[in-house]
């Protein structure tokens, strides 16, 4: 049977299990988005592409299946780099089609067009330019399978338009081969026997855990590991949710703005064992003093993270739920006698550490404390709402104050820090589970990146809620301003706001504001109980700070306090 090229893209979306793709039409796709209307697929008509990818990324973290954009040329393709590039640094499986001017015009400075597999092969895993028809259901097969496998990322497929409507015979049984490219999930049995030695011989043990192991659906394994070997447990950002927030072993967040008795466990453990993670700076702090009297494990799929920012003593390149489950068994089977006992000293200095500071915060009567809308948020929802945020203040509050008990519910803009992502991602992943509770939690600077995805949310029927916690500031780096540059607020001031409530009434939205503590439950109450897209908008306190805080360049352990 013959079939158009958009018509064979259509077949394998529908092959690959693709029932929602993120997009925005424009000339080099019309034929495409003419198929695709005869399909069961549904398309979430966004307004800007950086939008549609962000999108796609919410999708697929909250979903673990891969996201799905589809763009014009030119600045249809160029708009989605910053959404690429979110989604490489964070490792999110996505495939990215973008359409491109005819063969016979590449290179001619055609009416839109731009050469994006050039621009994107930094922050692509993979990323093609189809030149003939014959090969596109094979490199579409290959971009869906590069993106789920091994450490996941973005492929970009870029189409031109005679393409797009060449024909040719249909092959559904075409197999995928990629001899340059076989990842490795099983471990090594010999290193994972190392690694118990490691704990066999430990006093002051830490788990660290990252974002592969939400990724690799590793985070059940995690948690028994944990239990089984009575060792605490601290993650990363992006880890977050891989192990029970509620568990008497967590520590809580690890870095920059982690808290003061994860941070402390890292600076005096001897064995941290690190999983599916990749030591960024804003973990470690001074490289060279981190984990310093530990040795250090390290498992992960991509054997180039391993060694490449820490010295470990014990590499495994491994899936991380493999990798977990065979050192669970062999645990199992030695005989190592009493965690509880062996680590009790150990558990009780962590106790200290905990008791001499607590995440805490003075909410008066009077100005509402960011912390306090987070506490209260997590309270309503009882812990159980997909919350994506923003970046700066807000993100770091919501992974201090949140409490996730539970994977891939925490979603958020981990390695390129991008404002603006919260909104779309939190359209994503309500399109991806529509019975869940989806939150963003935003800031007053970061939610008008995007804030024209109001209109995607309206239209498709997405009632995300969005709490603004509105300081009038860039606040992170006011903060910063604040500690280190004896308070002059250069350029962070946003003392021009809209009205966030009419902004909502004007996108068919449901607005809400609180101005004092005692308005935000009633609120939130309001805000979460709607069947509508919901903005809240907190007036917080403009000064507040997230602490604690390590300054640039220290150990993890020089904290800020207060």
């Amino acid at each position: 049977m013959e079939m158009t090229g958009a018509q064979i893209l259509m077949a394998v979306l529908e092959e690959q299990g693709v029932d929602t793709i993120f997009g925005f039409p424009g000339g080099a796709v019309i034929d495409i988005y003419d198929e695709l209307v005869k399909t069961d697929i549904r398309h979430i008509l966004v307004r800007h592409e950086q939008g549609a990818v962000h999108a796609a990324d919410g999708y697929a973290r909250a979903s673990g299946r891969p996201g799905v954009c589809l763009v014009t040329s030119g600045p249809g393709a160029t708009n989605t780099v910053t959404g690429i590039a979110t989604a490489y640094m964070d490792s999110i499986p996505m495939v990215v089609i973008t359409g491109q001017v005819p063969t016979h015009l590449i290179g001619n400075d055609a009416f839109q067009e731009v050469d994006i597999t050039g621009i994107t092969r930094p922050c692509t895993k993979h990323n093609y330019l189809v030149k003939s028809v014959d090969d596109l259901a094979r490199v579409l097969r290959e971009a869906f399978y590069i993106a789920m496998s091994g450490r996941p990322g973005p492929v970009l497929v870029d189409i031109p338009k005679d393409v797009a409507n060449a024909r040719t015979r249909w092959n559904d049984n075409t197999q995928i081969r990629i001899k340059s490219y076989q990842p490795n999930y099983k471990p090594n049995m010999k290193q994972l026997k190392k690694v118990v030695g490691l704990i066999k011989k430990a006093k002051r043990p830490l788990l660290f855990g990252g974002g592969g192991l939400i990724l690799s659906n590793a985070a059940e394994a995690f948690t028994e590991f944990a239990r089984q070997t009575r060792t605490p447990v601290t993650t990363s950002l992006m880890g977050l949710g891989a192990f029970p927030g509620s568990d008497p072993l967590w520590l809580g967040m690890i870095g920059m703005h982690g808290t003061y008795r994860a941070n402390m466990s890292a600076g005096n453990c001897d064995l941290l064992i690190a999983i599916g993670v990749r030591f960024d700076d804003r973990v470690t702090g001074k490289i060279d003093t981190f984990a310093g009297k530990a040795k250090i494990v390290h498992i992960d799929i991509d054997p180039t993270s391993i060694r490449k920012n820490v010295q470990v003593a014990v590499p495994v390149v491994g899936g991380c739920r493999e990798s977990l489950e065979k050192l669970n068994a062999l645990i199992a089977e030695e005989q190592i006698g009493d965690f509880n006992e062996r680590h009790q000293e150990w558990l009780r200095q962590i106790d200290e550490w905990k008791a001499q500071f607590r995440m805490a915060y003075d909410q008066g009567e009077t100005v509402i404390k960011p912390q306090f809308v987070i506490d209260k948020l997590f309270e309503l929802t009882k812990g159980q709402a997909i919350v994506t945020t923003e970046v700066g203040q807000n993100q770091m509050w919501a992974a201090q104050f949140y409490h996730f008990d539970g994977p891939r519910q925490f979603i958020t803009s981990g390695g390129l820090g991008t404002m603006g992502f919260g909104l779309p991602a939190a359209i994503g992943a309500k399109a991806a589970c529509p019975d869940r509770q989806v939150v963003d939690i935003a800031g007053d600077g970061s939610i008008q990146m995007n804030i024209q995805e109001m209109a995607t949310a309206v239209q498709s029927c997405l009632p995300v809620k969005i709490v603004i916690l509105n300081n009038g500031y860039l606040g992170m780096v006011r903060q910063w301003q604040e500690l280190f540059y004896d308070r002059r607020y250069a350029c962070t001031l946003m003392d021009h706001q809209p009205d966030f409530v009419k902004l909502a009434e004007a996108y068919g939205a449901l607005g809400l504001r609180a101005t004092r503590p005692d308005e935000v439950e009633k609120v939130l109450q309001e805000g979460l109980a709607s069947d509508r897209t919901v903005i809240m908008d907190f007036v917080v306190e403009k000064e507040e700070s997230v602490y604690p805080m390590v300054p640039a360049g220290a150990n993890i352990t020089e904290m800020l306090l207060v």
